[in-house]
C-alpha cells in the first residue's frame, strides 16, 4: 500500500541550508522510490487557515519510506531542513483504491 512522507514547514529561511537540502534531497529518495506529489505552492483556502508550505512525497510502501527518512543519505542532509524551518513531519500510510469513507467505522 502507498504510504507517504508529508510535512508541513513554516519560518523557512531561505538561503544556504535550504538550497543545498534541495539540491540534495531527490538523490535520497531515488533508492526508495520516493516521488514528490505536493511540493509547496499556493493553497486556494476553502475552509479555516493555511500557514506553511506543503510537502507530500509518496512511496511504494511503508518499508520504503521509512528506510528513506531513515537512511543514512537522508540523516546527512536533515539537519539542513530543521535548522533552517520549523514545523511537522510524518509517515503515513494510503487507502487502497476501494476504500470508502465508512470503512473507518469497521472496528476489527
Amino acid at each position: 500500500m502507498t504510504a507517504y512522507a508529508v510535512a508541513n514547514l513554516t519560518n523557512v529561511q531561505l538561503g544556504d541550508g535550504i538550497v543545498e537540502y534541495l539540491q540534495r534531497i531527490d538523490a535520497t529518495l531515488a533508492p526508495f522510490e520516493g516521488k514528490f506529489l505536493i511540493h509547496g505552492g499556493t493553497p486556494k483556502i476553502t475552509e479555516g487557515e493555511w500557514h506553511g508550505t506543503l510537502i507530500v512525497i509518496a512511496f511504494p510502501d511503508a518499508e520504503h519510506a521509512e528506510g528513506w527518512y531513515d537512511s543514512a543519505a537522508y540523516r546527512d542532509i536533515l539537519h539542513l531542513r530543521t535548522d533552517n524551518s520549523d514545523g511537522d513531519a510524518f509517515l503515513i500510510e494510503g487507502v487502497d483504491a476501494d476504500h470508502r469513507a465508512t470503512d473507518v467505522l469497521v472496528t476489527a
